[in-house]
């Protein structure tokens, strides 16, 4: 049986890691690799066959992995003090199963360095089938140069009657993630939802019902033209509908926000199926899925951003096309490739191969390109002519003077504070799940809290949308994107809170990966919550003047 040796690092820097044979462990005489999947490899997994050999129901006892009969010398006493000074642990896997341990420790308040020289297996079995790895060090060796001793390990076997589909629940925190604190939060998000939705049906269904009452009244008795004493929303029917500025952009990140929403809530989805019918977890299964599911829905995005733009008569949709296919990889490529940059110059595992590198390139120049550029053709040719329910006059009219409450920025500050309500415990729970080694396995939590947020997101912009317009002021398109997209920055300023208050991270390496990683997260979820903001503004502004039946 193979016992595959993955990474070494320190503990408080999650993505400081380096190969386990970094460390002076006596490596075999020849290396061998395992052969890793995508996602293993964009997580920094890099296992290597060791030199521990096990066999299946043989207990094993104080058997030799090497003899280091001359010791240490200077340069190896000087990896495993500093190793054992920020707290390295290590990770082997048997039959897919994690087992951690720590490289040493320390005596006393003038630390004396020591290091683990044996190791004991505990392997439960249940058939020909390994349920449960467990393992113990022992026998601490001072680190001295020049000192002999033995590297060696034990093994031993236990019968267990636990099923195999269960082997994973013991590394599955359900104290943590089925806290109380946790089921109130999505009862709390439930109860907001209830409260938003209560307060957009009564604009809907009263305020602008008795608005389009009044207006098609003063319409039949005065006619249009004379209706110099009306104000609103309704002032605004010859404008509402002008194309927003930078319309190429903003096509392009509507078309690429929309695709993210398909691609998180299909990533869940598949995460929910997968946990159920396979307990357990395979090592970047959802990276994977998150670049495969990433490359198929290219064509919303595509679709979503050549509509749009053809529907505000844009004349460059090649640039378009380009401006939508480009700008989520282009972001998330340059940022990481910076941080591989640091990961090379450490390096450590988190930096990315060159050949997967690669292959990513080839994924989105052979598959995500020309499906956006599909995409986008269907986009246009379906859209077809602009069609809206008010004429847009020739000339913009002047947006009147507002309070400094009715300002546009401040419907985008306000617009993301309910959104990160309704979502800032379940960061905490992803974060401590991404950082400080706990394993998520609460989709169902997801999909939940998921679904408030795009619910809460739409109901907030189309509050601000309303009060916008009820201003005279016709730039709701890009207010809209903005409030929503206003989440993320809640979001990175809590993981700002999160890494001084939560978190024991140091070092250039793990604040550089860790706002990094952050960074590229959160413009992914801005671009998400900003059109889900637009798209629920658009359908508000859409219904909205329709019912007045104006030309």
């Amino acid at each position: 049986m193979l016992l595959w040796a993955n990474k070494v690092g320190p503990y408080r820097n999650p993505q400081e890691t380096y190969e386990y044979y970094t460390l002076p462990f006596c490596p075999p005489d020849k290396i061998v690799d395992r052969s890793e999947s995508l996602g293993e490899a964009l997580s920094g997994y890099e296992l290597v066959q060791s030199n521990i050999i096990l066999k299946f129901k043989k207990n094993m006892n104080n058997e030799l992995i090497c003899e280091l009969s001359k010791g240490l010398d200077e340069e190896d006493l000087e990896k495993f003090e500093h190793a054992v000074a920020n707290l390295y642990w290590f990770e082997f896997f048997l039959d897919e199963l994690p087992i951690w341990g720590l490289v040493g420790g320390s005596n006393g308040d003038n630390p004396e360095y020591f290091i683990w020289t044996h190791k004991s297996f505990l392997i439960r079995y249940n058939g020909d089938r390994i349920i449960e790895v467990s393992l113990d060090q022992e026998k601490p060796f001072k680190l001295e140069a020049r000192k002999p001793f033995n590297f060696t390990y034990s093994v031993t076997w236990e019968e267990s009657d636990l099923d195999f589909e269960e082997r994973f629940d013991r590394y599955l925190d359900n104290k943590f993630f089925k806290h109380q604190i946790h089921w109130f939060s999505i009862f709390n998000s439930f109860m907001m939802v209830i409260f938003l939705v209560g307060l957009v049906s009564i604009i809907l269904m009263r305020t602008l019902k008795k608005d389009i009452s009044r207006f098609a009244k003063d319409i039949e008795e005065e006619g249009e033209t004379e209706m110099g004493d009306e104000s609103g929303w309704k002032q605004v029917r010859g404008d509402v509908f002008r194309s927003p500025p930078y319309l190429t952009l903003f096509s392009a990140v509507i078309g690429t926000g929309t695709q993210l929403l398909f691609l998180v809530l299909v990533v869940i989805l598949l995460s929910v199926g997968f946990y159920h019918n396979h307990p357990y977890y395979r090592r970047g299964t959802i990276v994977t899925a998150f670049i495969v599911t990433y490359s198929l829905t290219s064509f919303v995005a595509g679709y979503v951003s050549g509509s749009y733009y053809q529907q505000n008569s844009g004349k460059n949709w090649i640039k378009c096309m380009i401006y939508t296919a480009t700008l989520f990889p282009g972001v998330v490529f340059t940022v990481a490739f910076i941080l591989n940059f640091v990961a090379v110059g450490y390096g450590s595992l988190a930096q990315i191969p060159l050949g997967t590198m690669f292959i990513m390139l080839l994924l989105w120049l052979f598959v995500a390109f020309p499906i956006t550029f599909a995409g986008t053709i269907v986009g246009r040719n379906l859209s077809g002519k602009p069609e809206f329910p008010c004429r847009i006059n020739l000339s913009p009219k002047p947006i009147p003077a507002k309070r400094s409450y009715q300002e546009l920025w401040v419907h985008i500050l306000l617009g993301g504070v309910l959104p990160f309500g309704s979502i800032f415990i379940e960061m905490y729970f992803v974060f401590t799940a991404f950082w400080q080694y706990k394993y998520y396995y609460v989709f169902g939590f997801s999909l939940i809290v998921y679904i408030i947020l795009l619910i809460v997101t739409i109901c907030v912009t189309i509050v601000s949308t309303y009060f916008l317009l009820n201003a005279e002021d016709y730039r709701w398109q890009w207010m809209s994107f903005l409030s929503g997209a206003m989440t993320a920055v809640y979001v990175y300023f809590y993981a700002i809170y999160y890494f001084f208050k939560k978190t024991k991270m140091s070092g250039f390496f793990q604040v550089s990966f860790y706002f990094g990683y952050m960074a590229m997260f959160c413009f992914g979820l801005a671009l998400l919550t900003g059109a889900v903001g637009f798209l629920g503004a658009q359908f508000f502004v859409h219904r909205i003047f329709k019912m007045i039946h104006v030309d």
